[in-house]
């Protein structure tokens, strides 16, 4: 019998206690510094079989070794599929502990079956019946065994991949086998488990692959059934989004600068995004898949039915597992065929158990990651393209309960990143109305004596809602019945306010206002006991829009704040967080200045005359009171796409004013604060450095401003001329900041801002 180094063979007296853990150790070491024993096959049978019983080792190295036999090309493939089938039970009992023990981590529980598979080269060999250099010596007769082989292969890897991370990084390491990968996924048996397991891959790799690299792309993905492609767009969504950074230094607006000047050329996602629309017809069979109804629910607590089922299978393999176990019994029962391997699958009594309501989880999850996929590449530089391929793009008619789902499930599931792109955004914000709604915009228009707005009377009627509410209203139905703290909230108000971003639109305000959504927000703001930051900060947001310029939304503002009490918790919910509550202190100050113009109009001078938070916003020393913490809590290097609005917001106060000559007065007040502070230059200099980098920021080519002259009808040539004002180097301008530090607290020379 052949002898380890480092071992006495066979082990007697004090040496014997030492054999398993000498063993494990040699290992451990191999895969760390790549020499020595890699896998069972390289121990003595008979060593390993002694060692079996104190070690609890449940047979795994010996059928690793007795696998490894059969890997070879004269083998019987039968006898690998057998031991496949007994590994691939211990492992996938250890796995779905995992999943249904709420991911336990490493540390709280470990998982020896797994453990062991990986330490005595498991992963390596199951890698040799998958490979190609082992497919070629197979012939048609072994395909049929070799397509079982496989699954378990995929089925003994994921589950490693599940509960230990390690091997999932070891596999995403290895380029050749996560190309080759997707050539397993042409095959629909192995389809399922090649995907999950791809996506699992991805999900660590370090770098984002390629999608040109991948052999036949385009045929792959013309290959696949509506099924199949749903299920690819699990993996697509990991291959086009542009990687989180967190919230380090990369996340702030200066390094995001900077880091695309040393980047010039496209990300790899927006190059994979560009092979995904470079093949025929991929938009349009996505669109299809994201208009295709929903089951039907029954029974009158389906709802609660849906999320319980939900709760349990928060893992889409396991979801899938059941949902193909269903598919396969049904296809062998209509052609009377059921293989051996299969056989307890099909008879398997949770088969018979399976509600309605599991199928539409299903449907539902999958809509949310096709749905995904298509946001993700509107969002993106090919935004027209994508458009244009889709004629037209049906994204907007989702029956009431899929509309609920889709955020209760996303957010559910933790994939906050992906509900919140699935909000409404297309060409066409009025395609979420249906018919009657869209002549309500009209009959609004028309009462008020305002034209029409361009978009609402290019409206395909026939592309329209159908039903007696259209989808915009649908939604403020399902926002208004969660719980104020909701986070699902967030993403609703979110939707709802992007149907009124951009060019200001009176009637689109009034058709909300028609719908009582003014006093919910109020309700939810300073009724509801809400305390989230992100859910408030939406109800602002949202605010904001509804509001602006709209007379009659401060109208009915201050019928619902009438009382001093409810104000003052009105304005103790803005002050508690000015980052969030910003963009509608912005929208007061634009609408107070625009009424103040409108005095010949008796119902703007009445309103001005009795709303409490527009007199509010009229003292002077309010609004300077915005300036300075506006200015104050910002600074080049903390500024981020989520604060920068308020040095937007605080430009727009001074534009304002210097509309009406005020300007100085403001910079000298400005002055007056530093000095009272006892910190004299300290603000001026700060707010210098940020209009500076502002210049920078907004005045690049590639930098889309259109957003500021929407949301505050200021041209943007002011917004910049402004700019340039307070910038001026000349001392005796009494607009210039310069002029309001004093020599001793000038640092206007030190350049804070990277190249």
């Amino acid at each position: 019998m052949a002898t380890l180094r480092g071992f006495e063979s066979p082990c007697t007296g004090g040496k014997r206690r030492n054999c398993n853990s000498n063993i494990v150790t040699k290992f451990t070491a191999s895969k760390i510094t790549g020499q020595g024993f890699s896998r069972g096959t390289q121990l003595p049978g008979g060593l390993l079989q002694e060692r079996e019983k104190r070690a609890k080792w449940n047979g795994i190295p010996t059928l690793l070794q007795k696998l490894y036999e059969s890997s070879h090309p004269n083998s019987d493939l039968s006898h690998a599929h057998n031991f496949l089938k007994v590994l691939s039970s211990h492992l996938s009992m250890e796995a779905m502990s995992f999943v249904t023990e709420d991911m336990k981590t490493a540390q709280e529980s470990t998982f020896p079956n797994t453990y062991t598979f990986d330490l005595f080269g498991g992963v390596d060999v199951s890698l040799t019946f998958l490979m190609p250099d082992f497919l070629l010596f197979l012939d048609s007769e072994t395909t049929k065994l070799n397509t079982f082989t496989s699954l378990d292969c995929l089925s003994v890897l994921y589950n490693c991949c599940i509960c230990t991370e390690g091997v999932t990084k070891s596999l995403a390491a290895r380029d050749d086998f996560v190309l080759f990968l997707f050539t397993l996924m042409t095959n629909k048996k192995t389809f399922l488990q090649t995907a999950t397991l791809i996506e699992d891959i991805l999900g660590v790799k370090k770098e984002m692959i390629h999608l040109e690299g991948i052999p036949n792309l385009s045929g792959l993905v013309q290959s696949f059934d509506q099924q199949q492609l749903a299920n690819f767009c699990r993996i697509l969504s990991v291959t086009i989004s542009e990687p989180d950074v967190g919230n380090d230094d990369k996340h702030t607006l200066l390094a995001k600068n900077a880091q695309q000047k040393r980047n010039a050329s496209p990300s790899r996602a927006e190059v994979n995004q560009v092979t995904l629309l470079n093949i025929p017809g991929f938009i349009e069979r996505l669109c299809k898949l994201a208009t295709r109804k929903v089951s039907e629910a029954t029974g009158a607590n389906f709802l609660q039915e849906l999320e319980d089922w939900y709760t349990w299978l928060d893992n889409a393999l396991v979801l899938d597992a059941l949902m193909q176990m269903a598919t396969e019994d049904a296809e062998q029962s209509s052609t009377g065929e059921t293989s051996s391997d299969e056989s307890s699958l099909a008879t398997s009594p949770l088969r018979h158990r399976l509600p309605q309501s599991m199928k539409i989880v299903h449907e539902i999850m999958y809509k949310v990651e096709v749905l995904y996929v298509l946001c993700v590449l509107l969002m993106g530089r090919q935004r027209n393209q994508v458009l244009n391929s889709t004629t037209p793009l049906y994204l907007i008619q989702y029956e009431l309960l899929t509309l609920h789902s889709i955020w209760k499930l996303g957010m559910e599931g933790g994939s906050k990143t992906k509900t919140q792109n699935c909000s409404l955004s297309f060409r066409n914000k009025y395609l979420l109305l249906n018919s009657q709604e869209l002549n309500e915009l009209s009959a609004i228009s028309m009462k008020a004596n305002i034209p029409e707005v361009e978009a609402l009377v290019n409206t395909d009627r026939s592309l329209v809602c159908d039903g007696k509410k259209g989808l915009l209203t649908r939604l403020l139905a399902v926002m208004k019945r969660e719980p104020p703290d909701s986070s699902f909230r967030f993403w609703q108000a979110r939707a709802v306010e992007s149907f009124l971003r951009g060019a200001t639109s009176y009637a689109d305000q009034m058709f909300l206002l028609k719908r009582g959504l003014l006093e919910h927000i109020l309700f939810c703001i300073i009724d509801s006991g809400c305390t989230s930051r992100d859910v408030l900060q939406s109800y602002f947001d949202l605010l904001g829009e509804l509001m602006k310029f709209n007379i009659d939304a401060f109208k009915r503002f201050n019928k619902y704040v009438n009382t001093p009490e409810k104000f003052q918790t009105f304005l103790t919910q803005i002050n508690s967080s000015l980052v969030d509550s910003n963009m509608l202190v912005r929208c007061i100050v634009l609408s107070l200045d625009r009424f103040e113009s409108q005095t010949e109009d008796v119902k703007v001078v009445e309103v001005l005359s009795e709303c409490c938070l527009l007199s509010y916003m009229a003292r002077v020393e309010n609004r300077l009171s915005f300036l300075f913490r506006l200015i104050n809590i910002i600074n080049v290097q903390t500024l981020t796409q989520e604060n920068v609005s308020c040095l937007n917001t605080s430009l727009v106060i001074l534009m304002l004013a210097r509309r009406k000559a005020k300007l100085p007065f403001y910079l000298n007040a400005l002055r007056e604060k530093e000095y009272a502070e006892k910190y004299p230059g300290c603000l001026l200099n700060n707010f210098h450095n940020l209009l500076r980098f502002w210049q920078r920021h907004y005045l690049n080519k590639d930098k889309d401003s259109t957003c500021l002259e929407n949301s505050s009808c200021i041209p943007f040539s002011y917004w910049k001329e402004t700019v340039s004002v307070l910038l001026g180097s000349d001392r005796t301008s009494l607009c210039a900041i310069a002029s309001y530090i004093d020599e001793p607290f000038m640092d206007l020379d030190r350049d804070l801002l990277e190249d």
